[in-house]
């Protein structure tokens, strides 16, 4: 029965990617760009069956997430993990929750008002762009976001200008050299695309964690302005 619902929510997941997205290839890895969740399989950001599978929490103990700082939730979707950084930075910290699509921030807007959440902004951007002010963050987490990216090289630009100095982006990825995870291919990523993608653009991997069941923590870091 369980493995019946994942398959059935799966498929919903893979049928509601946008369709305007065009498929495409990065230019430095040749790694195929996946499809864009829409906003109708919110759901399954919200699936019960994540704590197992994803360990949120586990995953930011091991970013190691200050207080007071502020902290940017790229492709934040309905607010998972929002709701999550919210805490962890707590009321003199702030969360950009960023996402590409206006149905999902309006979902992120009922969130934040039924959660009494106040130190959340909310930030609507765009393929190539986050709209997030210039040196304005310490981390930008991504989390199973990156590899959707249809202009990453762009993005990857404008993220690096919003972070602060000695500012770190994480990425969270569904592992790519392991088979075995339930995941379409083109939605996991392996250590060493990210890697080579994410570098070319500045940045530099200064630690990979696996403690996750099935995700690379990829911490990337940006030399001090």
């Amino acid at each position: 029965m369980r493995s019946t619902r994942i398959a059935a929510v799966l498929a919903l997941f893979f049928a509601c990617a946008v369709a305007a997205q065009s498929p495409g290839t990065h230019p430095i890895s040749g790694r195929q760009f996946a499809p864009v969740m829409g906003y109708q399989g919110a759901d399954w950001l919200e699936r019960a069956e994540r704590i197992e599978e994803e360990a949120p929490d586990t995953a930011l103990d091991a970013i190691r997430i200050a207080k007071g700082s502020t902290v940017a939730d790229i492709g934040a979707g309905s607010g998972y993990m929002t709701v999550r950084l919210a805490s962890r930075v707590g009321p003199d910290g702030r969360v950009f929750a960023n996402d590409l699509q206006p149905q999902m921030i309006e979902l992120l807007r009922r969130r934040v008002a039924r959660e009494k959440i106040t130190n959340v902004t909310l930030v609507q951007g765009t393929v190539d762009d986050p709209k997030l002010p210039s040196a304005s963050v310490d981390l930008e987490l991504m989390v199973d976001v990156y590899h959707e990216l249809s202009q990453p090289q762009i993005m990857l630009r404008r993220l690096r200008e919003a972070l602060r100095s000695g500012g770190r982006l994480v990425l969270l990825e569904y592992r790519k050299e392991d088979p075995s995870i339930p995941i379409r291919f083109e939605h996991k990523m392996s250590v060493a695309e990210a890697k080579m993608e994410v570098e070319a653009e500045g940045f530099t991997l200064s630690r990979v964690d696996e403690s996750l069941p099935r995700q690379h923590i990829l911490i990337f870091t940006v030399a001090v302005h």
